[in-house]
């Protein structure tokens, strides 16, 4: 269960210019999540690229679009 400071640690961790590299890719191998929203909460979403668990997550959607790929050629 998800309690105040936990969304309070989350959103500070999201605001803090130090856990993203070149300003737009957000890496905190401390955030367990792996889709976070963005700084500007009306814009979306993006990945949390200090997640192991995100690379495994892009390698399979990029595995699930080739093999599409080549079953629909």
């Amino acid at each position: 269960m998800k309690t105040d400071f936990d969304q309070f640690e989350n959103d500070r961790m999201i605001d803090d210019p130090m856990n993203y590299k070149w300003g737009i890719f957000y890496f905190n191998r401390k955030d367990a999540r792996i889709v976070v929203p963005k700084r500007v909460k009306w814009m979306g979403w993006t990945l949390n690229f200090g997640n192991i668990y995100t690379y495994i997550f892009l390698i399979l959607i990029i595995a699930a679009g080739m093999l599409i790929g080549k079953v629909y050629r």
